[in-house]
């Protein structure tokens, strides 16, 4: 964990680097080749290394691919610069930055590569902080929870900073311990040394060089910078810092990182106005020579204005961000989140006459894509992905559910429960897990790290200590125990490794051999005891007095079991988290992803990462993490079009788990909405195994097959069996689609809904032709007779292990995406293609599609053609059972062309989508 870049295998990282070539991914031979001319050079020089080891160090950093960036601009009153600025003026902060994340951070070249593109993507978007006369600049920038939007603001800031920025305001969050985390973070990568013991970095005296402060540059510069708040729990901004500060402003910049609350800056403003500000006429007075840079981290929390009235004040904190921004005649905000439903709600036209303009990100928006080693919401999750050729990504096997704690602690409870008796049984695996993962990094190598446990089962701080006092109980008994080596110590050794044989390793089997190393009991065992002997338990609230200190112990790493509730759900890091005990219940889709601290990276110990909690939270995760995929996917698919913030509207889907979006007091300019079925491909995912309902969906097919075998001979396919009908009116896709019964918690594909959907396009001239298919598959082992044609039913595995006593039969996708083809000639598939592959390489995904994606398959079809694809589905016997029946589900998939007459689908939308041709939600259909 020590921070120098000179060590040997650092030191033989950097050589190997420099024989790389930058910009692109190098093969296995080029990595191979450079380790070898590096190992044999420096073995040469008697330096011992292990070569084995150099070389998946190098593998771990080349092998990571991240796609570029894309987004939204509008470039009206702005003026390119960043070209021509990147030869005339020195770029220092960001080059000791950029050699600091790789030499010291090691992070992966690719990874630093689109860092340095995608701050150049944002930073161009701002404005030349030396063009005269008044401007503003405001944009949102969209990552993923804990993907690496600090460092990637780091490196914004680092690069104003040499463009000339003057004045930088970082917005860290909303406690002192996040903007506490936050000033670390910017000592480490911006301003180079520790806040703790200078204002400054060319102070008289020695410098407390830290992070980037001691990368060497070129002619040894001391870059000049300064911060008046420091990284202390008390080193914000208040009246007391201002009155310390000794230096002008305006010579050499100046960083500050604040608490979003609103007395702090408004003591910040008046202390800049007072300073450096210019009176105007009207006796007010605003700073004209200083460009100032506000960086707003997490812009959907305590930023927003929640006041509904827009004549009326707004929120405090809201008010302040304004008015600082408008207290500078030079001025640029950009908004950093993870969870951009808030922002997309602020009201573009709102203004005040006091405040000015709302935070609407008018000028950009911008989304960042994770590198592929971020473990985020769709690894953990999984995500069905229903527009793109890429494949769905399926879930890692992390997730173990928590039954067992309504007798100890309620889900729902006051703030006077109590956690009664003894921890339950999940609690205790959980913990027991942990130990597990800490002493199998030990074994892998990673002894001086940290390892972090996550316990998050109540908001309450009274409870929360209860909680402290159990799981710190339950670590001193395990630690006594295991002392006892003949007695109870051997039964507990055998629990750990029961535990170890039965999860950990066959968890372990499913993760790529480059990804993860197997490890024998033998070798976790030896280090079980020393892994538990470093763990501590911390309470991480508001009344605590504990503090999560990394950073004191970054040489030797900091074991911790954090007991916590709000502080541990918003912005604050637990590094090297393992296992997560998450039980708590959020109303909102981005309370409940701010809440996933278990996103992140987690280099050489994925494997070892798990997430204790209920079903009814994994599947509110689920639904939340394809909700933000879509608003991501359509951020990126309106850039390729080239809109403007203003003109493109946004929407999120609607929950169908009663989960809102974000808080009222956030949408008050939103609108519950009906949108289109246009351009979009629903599918059956979800099924009820009840009798009924399955007798019902089979007889419904095997009439709507008789009925289209009466009106046309069909096409069968010789190879498949796939029978296909060309020509079908569009009355007899939506009788069935109509009477079809679907599972009550399948809300994302309601096929009374969809079957509207055609009869009103129908009735509008469009959808009048069907290309209907039982789609057969060629590898099935069985038959089924289906209005007298004999298919092979395809097979989906499930999802839910226990689907026979839950009654509901739950798939990845029922589509084969090949399938999405059928009705379309030659030239409309080679076109749907050649729309695929130009979006890959704009992304510049590493591999060429080969088949065309539905998105734009989708797009081929003329308005008035339309595929409805059958699928029966077969779910094999369960082994015992008396009767060895299999049964037969019905799938269907809708590949609906885009619609230029109607639209219909449940999204909450925004001011701007409101002003294009919808539907509102009548408040009776949805019980309003």
């Amino acid at each position: 964990m020590g921070d120098s870049p000179d060590e040997p295998l650092s030191r033989a990282i950097r050589l190997v680097r420099g024989f790389l070539e930058h910009g692109r991914q190098p093969t296995q031979d080029e990595v191979e080749d450079a380790v070898n001319m590096v190992f044999g050079m420096l073995a040469g020089r008697g330096e011992q290394l292990d070569r084995a080891e150099l070389l998946k160090e190098v593998e771990t950093l080349v092998t990571v691919f991240q796609e570029r960036s894309l987004g939204l601009s509008d470039p009206k009153g702005h003026e390119a610069w960043l070209q021509e600025a990147k030869v005339d003026r020195s770029w220092d902060f960001w080059e000791r930055y950029r050699w600091f994340l790789e030499d010291v951070k090691k992070l992966p070249l690719s990874v630093v590569h689109r860092l340095d593109q995608t701050t150049d993507d944002v930073l161009g978007q701002l404005e030349d902080p030396r063009r005269q006369g008044p401007w503003r600049r405001r944009g949102l920038v969209i990552g993923q929870v804990q993907s690496g939007k600090t460092g990637q603001y780091i490196g914004l800031g680092a690069k104003a900073v040499d463009a000339g920025y003057q004045f930088i305001v970082v917005l860290a969050g909303i406690h002192n311990d996040l903007r506490s985390q936050t000033q670390l973070r910017i000592d480490e990568g911006l301003l180079g040394f520790n806040t703790q013991y200078q204002m400054r970095a060319n102070e008289p005296g020695r410098m407390r060089a830290m992070g980037a402060g001691r990368m060497p540059l070129q002619g040894r510069k001391r870059l000049d910078i300064a911060s008046p708040t420091n990284s202390r729990e008390d080193g914000d901004f208040g009246r007391k810092a201002a009155a310390t500060i000794n230096f002008p402003l305006g010579r050499f910049p100046v960083v500050l990182v604040v608490k979003k609350h609103w007395r702090i800056l408004e003591y910040l403003r008046n202390w800049a106005v007072d300073v450096q500000g210019t009176e105007l006429a009207d006796g007010g007075r605003i700073v004209q020579d200083i460009p100032l840079l506000v960086i707003d981290d997490e812009a959907d929390n305590a930023s927003i204005n929640t006041v509904k009235d827009p004549d009326a004040d707004p929120t405090k904190t809201n008010q302040a961000i304004r008015e600082l921004l408008n207290s500078f005649e030079k001025s640029a905000y950009v908004g950093y989140t993870a969870t951009p439903f808030a922002n997309i709600y602020i009201d573009p036209d709102a203004e005040h006459e006091k405040a000015g303009e709302d935070l609407f990100p008018e000028s950009f928006i911008r989304s960042l894509s994770p590198p592929s080693n971020y473990l985020g919401p769709e690894r953990v999750f999984g995500l069905r992905v229903a527009d793109d050729d890429e494949p769905d990504i399926a879930p890692l096997p992390l997730v173990r559910h928590v039954r067992d704690v309504e007798s100890w602690l309620p889900l729902k409870h006051k703030a006077s429960a109590n956690a009664k008796g003894e921890p339950p049984a999940s609690l205790r695996e959980a913990v027991m897990a942990f130990v597990l993962a800490c002493a199998a990094r030990r074994a892998r190598g990673q002894a001086r790290v940290h390892n972090s446990m996550l316990v998050h089962v109540t908001r309450f701080t009274r409870v929360q200590g209860q909680v402290h006092e159990q799981v710190d109980d339950l670590l001193r008994h395990l630690r006594d125990v295991l002392r006892d080596r003949y007695g109870r110590g051997a039964e507990l050794l055998a629990e750990f490794r029961q535990l170890w044989e039965t999860d950990f390793e066959p968890t372990t089997d499913c993760f790529a051999a480059d990804e993860a190393l197997p490890l024998t009991w033998e070798k976790v065992e030896a280090e079980l005891s020393d892994a538990l002997k470093k763990i501590i338990v911390k309470s991480i609230n508001g009344t605590s007095q504990d503090v999560l200190d990394y950073h004191e112990h970054r040489r030797i790493g900091l074991s911790v079991i954090a007991i916590g509730g709000q502080k541990l759900s918003r912005g604050l890091t637990l590094e090297g988290l393992t296992v997560s005990y998450y039980l708590r219940w959020a109303n909102t889709y981005d309370s409940l992803l701010q809440m996933g601290r278990w996103f992140g990276y987690r280099p050489g110990f994925e494997d070892l990462c798990r997430l204790y909690t209920t079903t009814e939270v994994q599947a509110a995760y689920v639904e939340v993490t394809s909700a933000a995929d879509e608003l991501r996917r359509e951020v990126e698919e309106m850039s390729t079009l080239g809109l403007t913030p203003r003109e493109f509207g946004l929407k999120v889907r609607a929950s169908s788990l009663g989960l809102m979006v974000t808080a009222a007091n956030k949408m008050s300019n939103g609108k519950r909405v009906l949108l289109s079925y246009s351009g979009e491909g629903p599918e059956t995912v979800i099924f009820d195994l009840g009798t009924q309902a399955v007798r019902h969906n089979l007889q419904s097919l095997e009439q709507l097959v008789r009925q289209l075998d009466a009106l046309r001979a069909p096409e069968v396919d010789g190879r498949s069996g796939t029978v296909t009908w060309a020509g079908i009116s569009p009355d007899h896709v939506a009788a069935f689609l109509a009477g079809y019964r679907a599972d009550r918690m399948a809300q994302r594909v309601r096929p009374r809904l969809i079957a509207d959907y055609i009869e009103q396009c129908a009735r509008n001239g469009e959808l009048g032709s069907w290309t209907v298919a039982l789609v057969s598959s060629s590898q099935a082992t069985s038959t089924l007779f289906v209005g007298g044609h004999e298919v092979g039913p395809v097979r989906r595995g499930a999802l839910n292990d226990d689907f026979r006593s839950e009654g509901r039969y739950t798939i990845r996708r029922v589509l084969s995406p090949v399938d999405e083809q059928l009705g379309l000639d030659d030239r409309q598939v080679r076109a749907a293609l050649e729309e695929t592959k130009a979006e890959a390489r704009l992304k510049e995904r590493p591999k060429e599609p080969k088949e065309p994606s539905g998105v734009y398959l989708r797009r081929q079809r003329d308005p008035g053609q339309a595929l409805l694809l059958l699928y029966p589905i077969i779910v094999a016997a369960e082994a015992g059972s008396e009767t060895s029946t299999p049964t037969y589900l019905v799938g269907f998939q809708v590949s609906f062309p885009e619609s230029e007459r109607h639209v219909r689908t449940e999204y909450m939308a925004n001011g701007i989508y409101l002003q294009e041709d919808i539907y509102p939600l009548d408040a009776g259909e949805d019980g309003e």
